[in-house]
């Protein structure tokens, strides 16, 4: 090709990218506009509105849009429900003229234009105002009679434009009973006839400042808010009544959320006043307006009303990472444990391995103490309450002093379930928790020492495997990862998944109680003759461990290690099914 055929295309090209840029691109959207514009009864977005006025059958509804959303003028001064004006303003100005029906109707009563059901009015930001009158659907029921306001065309749009225009007021109402963000939310105070509970929040902590200064409870305050936040409300009652006592309005209950600090500081309140049963909601108000308003019934009983609903219900504090050392006393005994690299171990009455789930589970039944009830604010109740506890604990933790948690039995209960005394020794308050504490924290040696039979056992470290019961012996070889093959018994591959099971179940056996410290009387738990034994070996053929397993009485069986000489009590269902030597392991 010459080179000057190359430089015709090349312009070509460029002529042709040129006009695509230009067309598709800068011109595309605005072409997409035109189009999407033809046929509509105006050439305005909904954005564009900033006044709405609606006149049907005897009601003016008028609106006004603001910063945050929209405000009801008239026939009530309430905020407007954002999602409702705007789509009935979407409906509005996407409005298509189906079609003419007249240009210069004599008779409008046949189009029921001379009463219309609605007389609309938008004004816009740029100063300019539209006007639609809607009279009567056509014999189709599809569409609706209307003129614009100044000309005397009638002509047909889609029934829509009727139906979101004449929704009943209540339907334009914002129904959020306060609006604000829970996120933002600084300080809130409840006022009842009785006091005055103020929380203020501090360095990411919620604090009761008013009748007393005390920690608030993390959980009930967000709980408060998020329910309050989410509300909506049930039934618009009454505009303006001439009296707020039917409502129990004439001294509600007052609460007040703050958004922000200092000067940025935002104040919403709702006045509450009594329960209706037969309509199962509670009446409200809100400052500054007029309705009178009924809210779900959980209004009432998420309010909290007194000082022991708002304080922090934790016991004691709790920080498991910092805790070095727990001392428990309890009717099971005394034991003390220590915490070292995030490991537990006993250390009285005698040096032990400990049960890191049932350590950390001790402290977990700490850090979730509740109270249910408060009897003294401080420890002057400790000598009537806890003069002798069932069940002391003693924290220390790194860089504290350490804190002693006393609880005992009480004859209270709550909400029908038994209840316990508890208290930091010194500090106080005494409280009521609920009485399966003293359970979960009365733990023995026993319970919280490790009582795995094959510590620190690993399946992937076993090469070979024998087991004997029913008089019978096979022997599997690891060949892979899970693969097994038999090589005493019978020959060939084995069922890998069945010899993974029994392993896993030998990592996981744990003993509940010690039979026979020194292996005395093997006879009485059939460790004489035991019915399965199975021994684990290494690459090298190094003995792991040899288990035995004797007789089943109910829900337990004992076994034992053959290199020592204790007896264990283990659950049957942890232990399993004896395996069928050789069919269970036949490939």
């Amino acid at each position: 090709m010459r080179w000057q055929t190359t430089a015709v295309v090349a312009v070509v090209l460029l002529a042709l990218g040129a006009f695509y840029y230009v067309y598709e691109i800068k011109g595309g959207p605005a072409r997409a506009k035109v189009e999407a514009q033809k046929g509509r009864l105006w050439t305005v977005d909904a954005g564009d509105v900033t006044e709405v006025e609606l006149k049907r059958s005897g009601e003016v509804v008028k609106l006004k849009r603001e910063a945050d959303g929209w405000q009801i003028l008239e026939p009530v001064t309430a905020r407007g429900d954002r999602a409702k004006v705007d789509e009935t303003l979407t409906t509005l100005t996407t409005a298509r003229v189906d079609r003419e029906i007249e240009s210069a109707p004599k008779r409008l009563d046949q189009y029921g234009l001379d009463t219309p059901a609605a007389d609309i009015t938008l004004r816009l930001k740029d100063g300019r105002q539209l006007g639609l009158q809607l009279g009567a659907k056509n014999p189709t029921g599809v569409w609706a009679y209307a003129r614009e306001a100044g000309k005397p065309a009638v002509f047909v749009v889609s029934d829509m434009v009727l139906r979101d225009v004449t929704r009943p007021l209540v339907d334009f109402r914002d129904r959020t009973v306060l609006a604000f963000g829970q996120r933002q939310v600084t300080a809130f105070e409840v006022a009842t006839r009785e006091e005055t509970l103020a929380v203020e929040q501090a360095n990411d902590r919620w604090k009761l400042t008013r009748p007393v200064a005390l920690p608030a409870d993390a959980q009930a305050v967000t709980d408060f808010l998020d329910k309050l936040q989410s509300m909506r409300v049930k039934e618009f009652v009454a505009e303006a009544p001439k009296s707020l006592v039917p409502y129990g309005l004439e001294r509600p209950i007052r609460v007040s959320i703050h958004t922000g600090r200092d000067k940025d500081r935002a104040t919403k309140a709702l006045l509450i006043g009594e329960m209706d049963r037969t309509k199962r909601g509670v009446y409200a108000m809100r400052p500054g307006e007029s309705s009178v308003l009924l809210l779900p019934a959980e209004a009432w009983t998420i309010v909290p009303k007194n000082v022991a609903a708002l304080r922090d219900k934790v016991v004691v504090e709790v920080d498991r990472d910092k805790v070095t050392r727990v001392d428990l006393e309890s009717p099971r005994g005394t034991v003390a444990l220590t915490q070292e690299g995030n490991r537990w171990r006993i250390v009285a009455p005698e040096n032990l391995p400990a049960d890191q789930v049932e350590a950390g589970a001790l402290l977990f039944k700490l850090r979730e103490l509740r109270a249910q009830g408060f009897l003294t604010d401080d420890a002057s109740g400790i000598p009537r309450y806890l003069a002798k506890p069932t069940v002391r604990v003693t924290i220390t933790a790194e860089a504290a002093a350490p804190t002693t948690i006393l609880l005992g039995p009480s004859p209270d209960r709550r909400a029908g379930k038994a209840m316990a005394y508890a208290a930091v020794a010194g500090r106080g308050p005494v409280v009521l928790v609920d009485a399966d504490a003293l359970g979960g924290l009365a733990r023995s040696v026993t319970e919280l020492r490790d009582r795995t039979l094959l510590p620190a056992f690993e399946p992937r470290d076993v090469r070979t495997m024998r087991v004997r019961a029913g008089g019978q012996t096979v022997v599997v070889e690891r060949s892979g990862d899970a693969e097994w093959r038999m090589v005493e018994g019978g020959r060939g591959a084995a069922k890998g998944a069945n010899v993974e099971s029994l392993l896993y179940t030998l990592r996981a056996l744990k003993w509940k109680a010690i039979a026979a410290p020194g292996g005395e009387d093997s006879v009485r738990y059939g460790l004489d003759s035991p019915v399965l034994e199975v021994t684990l070996l290494r690459e090298g053929g190094a003995e792991i461990a040899t288990v035995l397993v004797g007789k089943r009485e109910g829900d337990h069986a004992y076994v034992k290690l053959r290199v020592l000489p204790a007896i264990y009590s283990v659950d049957t269902k942890a232990l399993g099914e004896l395996p069928k030597i050789p069919d269970d392991f036949k490939g």
